[in-house]
């Protein structure tokens, strides 16, 4: 079905203009009175408390940083501390303007954020709704051990145990609020809308608007926010989330009502530097942040630049982005210019700024400005400010000589629990998918396409025992589009997009037909934003949708690095298991289009903890493992070859299955029986190892073919037992020989399988060269030939026949030249 959008000569070459709105600068101009009429003057008072609980908390890591102590209290911080002294003001302004039920993203930077968010949640929440967060966490025992340690309650306990398992969680205490996994930097308890702080600049963009992709469909009247500094507008990945966010689509062909756009914030705290790196007038192009939304959509959106050192002056620009957002406008930008008083970092000397800049800014201070109008105002008596400042300074104090006693805030035990860490990476758990079919969806026999499948056999082989073509038999395509299928039109919370994922039915042709009965916001086309199509998978997971998404080829991974390597891969483990990250992420294994577009990156993506990984090489594995895949509640990386997707079952004679399966991960499959050796396949290079097996046969040596299936994870007992029999082994990939996950399994062999071993292990891979074009694929990848020449030369010199292949190479020449 063709998209509903003309594209029109007549109207797109028409001469004219662009036009970009005009964009506030400083424009908030509210008397004091009028703000202590709408708010009250109580209010304006915990606002100046927020902010001073923010600097005495920031203040108290700078003194363990430079001086290992803070008000008598000595402790070791081993930790970063990348502080926001300066910032405050647009930290709790935004806080004020924010629902306790809307979600906060942060950065490396986001101390701040994290605790206006947590103490304006605090003061808002419904007391009996707070009370069930605090005793939901942990079982009640943070709050008790807190309520034991401070002697409050209410809402004076609720702040305590913030501060507490904030604290806690930097100094990478067991109770802290992520177990200890996440530290300063990943801090976050959702709870109170704080979700992850992120290390790395910028990242939060997408994963905020991912989240707000699901805030959208589940119509929960809530944002999310992006919290990002100034120079992570130098960052792709944030300017490919502010268009995925505003991506056309929205308005123009959902039909789910929510509007025009994601409702995600995207607020730059805009302190005028990166580290060292001045963004204004030096690394950017910009003289005004906010101008940067014209360049994502016609309405720049909304984007304004607003006082960051004047809470009140943040908060009114933020209530009135949130209600844009609530009312299906999104996304919304704000530049929040400010200043960082302090350095980057601990060990910020600063070289790159004068003192006389830094005392420019110091007459500034958002705290001092916010307490003498308040003063003025007759809100704060004389001296109030100070009184109010050393209330929290003595509440701080009292924290930290808390948390710093290991009675009350033990170390993890890593002595104790040595793989407590491991253990985090994965739940393993799978979810239980709803019997009945979800809302909006079609009828499949509505599909040509998906009629076409279900008119095949089953089954790779005719009654005359024949391999089936593809036109008449179930492929390994149509295996991964059943179990896709089922799935998507079972769990509404399963939500698919990438490059071409539509009309296209994605570039090799697994959605076709899913068009016809899938409704745009289920299965949509994103723009080629590898990074925005991963983060935002990650960020829709955490929310509670399930995300599947494609890259068209895996050597789009490195456009994706940071989402997959460090986003999708880490956050169930530095969330001590709090956050389930229901991902699966489908990349093709390209052929015939050489270097930048052939590349096996199996190796790469099971080198990095945290991921599971799947390859399955026939229709009937496809199938089962993909349905296992888009059960789990763990993040899956799933290579297709693009080789095998016109691939027939023919190694099970039932074939493939109609009925809904699964097949366990981390399973191999033994493919063919053998006594003289064993081989190992990953992915494609089944098929040349069972055709070399065959050639061996007739040569007497009966080889034991085992498909490996899966790489993360990957039970090694079917090998071991079959190398036991065997004394040989030999693993056959098409990666990149150097670092491949086939070297990995033979050096685990060569360990635990050392005194069954008749010779060394052996690995066949591509060589460490660029993948050549199509006419020299049969000389780069492992051809069965390949595989006899090594057999006879490393296992059966006796029986040794003349070479075939043209890997007549020393591996050791090659290595000590780099290859």
């Amino acid at each position: 079905m063709p998209k509903e959008i003309l594209v029109d000569p007549s109207r797109v070459m028409r001469p004219g203009w662009v036009e970009t709105p005009a964009l506030a600068v400083h424009a908030y101009a509210r008397p004091i009175e009028a703000e202590i009429a709408a708010r009250g003057a109580p209010a304006l008072i915990e606002a100046l408390r927020h902010m001073l609980v923010i600097r005495e908390f920031e203040g108290m890591l700078a003194a363990f940083k430079a001086e290992g102590a803070y008000r008598g209290i000595a402790y070791a911080y081993k930790g970063p501390a990348h502080l926001s002294i300066g910032q405050e003001g647009a930290a709790v302004g935004s806080a004020l303007a924010l629902d306790p039920a809307d979600h906060i993203f942060g950065s490396h930077r986001s101390h701040g954020e994290f605790l206006a968010k947590g103490l304006a949640a605090v003061a808002r929440l419904p007391e009996g709704e707070l009370d069930a967060i605090l005793a939901a966490h942990d079982g009640g025992q943070l709050r008790d051990r807190v309520a034991a340690a401070m002697g409050r309650e209410g809402r004076a306990l609720a702040e305590d145990f913030l501060l507490f398992g904030f604290l806690a969680e930097i100094f990478m205490k067991a109770n802290g609020f992520n177990g200890g996994m996440g530290g300063s930097m990943h801090a976050f308890f959702a709870p109170f809308g704080c979700y992850p702080n992120n290390a790395i600049v910028g990242a939060s963009a997408g994963i905020a608007a991912g989240a707000a992709l699901r805030r959208r469909l589940a119509q929960d009247g809530a944002i999310t926010v992006a919290h990002a500094g100034d120079g992570a507008t130098g960052c792709g990945p944030v300017w490919e989330a502010m268009n995925f966010a505003a991506m056309g689509q929205f308005g123009r062909l959902w039909q789910d009502g929510g509007g025009q756009g994601l409702p995600v914030l995207f607020f730059f705290t805009n302190n005028f530097y990166a580290m060292g790196g001045q963004t204004m007038g030096e690394t950017m192009g910009w003289e005004r942040l906010a101008r940067i939304g014209a360049g994502i959509a016609p309405n720049a959106l909304h984007a304004e630049t607003v006082d960051g050192t004047n809470p009140l002056a943040v908060a009114d620009a933020v209530a009135r982005q949130r209600a844009r957002l609530i009312a299906g406008q999104g996304p919304a930008l704000l530049d929040v210019e400010c200043y960082r008083l302090c350095g980057h970092s601990t060990t910020d000397a600063n070289a790159y700024r004068t003192r006389d800049e830094i005392r420019l800014w110091e007459e500034a201070d958002p705290i001092r400005r916010f307490a003498a109008t308040l003063e003025a105002a007759g809100v704060l008596a004389a001296g109030a400010a100070d009184a109010l400042k050393a209330e929290v300074a003595q509440r701080i104090e009292a924290v930290t000589r808390a948390v710093t006693d290991p009675a009350l805030a033990p170390p993890v035990d890593v002595a104790g629990d040595p793989t407590r860490i491991g253990r985090l990476m994965f739940s393993h758990r799978e979810a239980t998918l709803p019997a009945t079919l979800a809302p909006g969806v079609g009828d499949p026999a509505g599909s040509a396409a998906l009629r076409a499948i279900a008119r095949k056999s089953r089954s790779g082989r005719g009654e005359d025992g024949a391999e089936l073509p593809a036109l008449r038999a179930i492929t390994l395509r149509d295996a991964l589009a059943e179990a896709i299928l089922h799935h998507m039109i079972h769990d509404d919370r399963l939500v698919a997009w990438g490059e071409e994922c539509r009309e296209w039915g994605g570039a090799f042709g697994v959605y076709r037909g899913f068009s016809d009965i899938l409704p745009h916001h289920r299965l949509f086309n994103a723009p080629i934003s590898e990074a925005a199509i991963v983060a935002a998978a990650v960020g829709h997971a955490m929310e509670g949708g399930r995300s599947l998404v494609e890259l068209m080829y895996a050597d789009f991974i490195g456009r994706a690095g940071d989402e997959i390597l460090n986003q999708m891969a880490k956050w169930q483990a530095m969330s001590a298991g709090a956050l389930s990250l229901p991902v699966v992420l489908r990349a093709s294994v390209g052929s015939k289009y050489g270097a930048q577009h052939s590349q096996d990156w199996t190796g790469l993506i099971a080198h990095v903890p945290g991921l599971k990984v799947i390859y399955p090489a026939t229709p009937y594995d496809a199938k089962g493992l993909m349905a296992a895949a888009l059960a789990s509640e763990d993040p899956v990386v799933v290579f297709e070859s693009q080789r095998l997707y016109d691939r027939v079952e023919t190694h099970r004679p039932e074939g493939v299955p109609a009925a809904y399966y699964r097949l366990p991960l981390g399973v191999p499959e033994v493919r063919r029986a053998g006594r003289d050796l064993t081989i190992l396949t990953i992915g494609p290079s089944l098929y040349p190892a069972l055709q070399a097996a065959t050639e061996l046969a007739a040569a007497g040596i009966e080889a034991e073919v085992i498909d490996a299936r899966s790489l993360v994870p990957f039970d090694y007992r079917p090998v071991l037992e079959s190398v036991a029999r065997t004394g040989r082994f030999l693993t056959v990939t098409e990666a990149a020989e150097r670092g491949s996950f086939a070297q990995t399994v033979a050096a685990t062999v060569a360990r635990h399988g050392f005194s069954d071993l008749r010779a060394p292990p052996r690995v066949i891979g591509a060589p460490n060269w660029i993948v050549p074009g199509a006419d020299m694929e049969a000389t780069f990848f492992p051809q069965a030939h390949d595989i006899v020449d090594a057999v006879m030369a490393d296992f059966f010199p006796d029986r040794r026949a003349n070479r075939r292949g043209v890997r007549d190479w020393n591996d050791l020449d090659l290595a000590r030249s780099g290859l």
